[in-house]
């Protein structure tokens, strides 16, 4: 059995679409998303309107939520401009997704952490860039139920990352589809995340059915990224646009 595994469109259509031809090619069926659907530079309304016409089940992301749920004249950035694009049926679609998912037995689906849609499973920052967290600190956030599963699957950091947790699950992250990089700015830890390369990142779970150790692939795929920034562009976001086009920050963001 295979799941193929997506996180953080962040309204990026051209990769969302070329993710789902590349999964459809390689015999795939079942598609999970992670998570912050909608919310970015790029094509907000279609994103949301593919994701729900294809049913793919999905978690709810902080940028979900926070679209769904928050006042617009408190909203700025990509979530204001992701309020005004979406339809209320899309808001509320997005608003009523599960923190969790259990795609099957003994693994454990969650945008961040099974606890928090705002942290990192994986990662911390360290001196403005995103490090591994020690083991001890990932068992810590797993919790319990993350503990007592095979296989957790967690996005939001945007780092793609395969991850045996010594005497625990395995954890995957399938980096961005949409986003290959961002730079938080509020407090208390300022940081980036960068994939240095824009390709559409997800990720391929493997379960065998002998009931062998479950493993997973990595893909980073090619898709038109210049009419991604160009889309940026044109909305006035220079900064996605250089993400979008290189996978990298600019230094004057």
């Amino acid at each position: 059995m295979r799941i193929a595994v997506i996180a953080d469109i962040h309204g990026n259509l051209p990769a969302l679409e070329a993710a789902l031809d590349d999964i459809a090619a390689r015999g795939i069926a079942q598609v999970l998303c992670l998570g912050d659907c909608a919310s970015g530079m790029l094509w907000r309304r279609e994103t949301a309107a593919l994701l729900m016409a294809r049913e793919i089940p999905s978690v709810r992301g902080n940028h979900d939520r926070w679209v769904a749920e928050q006042e617009p004249g408190t909203m700025r950035g990509q979530d204001a401009f992701a309020h005004a694009e979406t339809t209320p049926d899309q808001r509320a679609w997005l608003g009523g997704l599960p923190t969790r998912i259990i795609p099957a037995p003994g693994f454990l689906a969650c945008h961040g952490t099974p606890e928090s849609d705002t942290a990192n499973l994986l990662e911390e920052p360290v001196h403005g860039h995103l490090r591994p967290a020690a083991p001890e600190v990932v068992r810590a956030r797993l919790g319990a139920d993350g503990i007592a599963a095979r296989v957790v699957l967690c996005g939001h950091s945007h780092q793609a990352s395969v991850t045996q947790l010594p005497d625990g699950p395995l954890v995957v992250n399938p980096g961005s589809l949409g986003c290959p990089a961002f730079r938080v700015t509020r407090p208390p830890h300022s940081h980036r995340s960068e994939a240095r390369s824009p390709h559409a990142r997800y990720a391929i779970l493997h379960l065998p059915e002998d009931g062998s150790a479950p493993s997973a692939d990595l893909i980073a795929l090619r898709y038109d990224w210049d009419a991604a920034s160009r889309r940026a562009e044109s909305l006035g976001s220079p900064a996605w646009a250089y993400a979008l086009r290189t996978g990298f920050i600019p230094d004057e963001a």
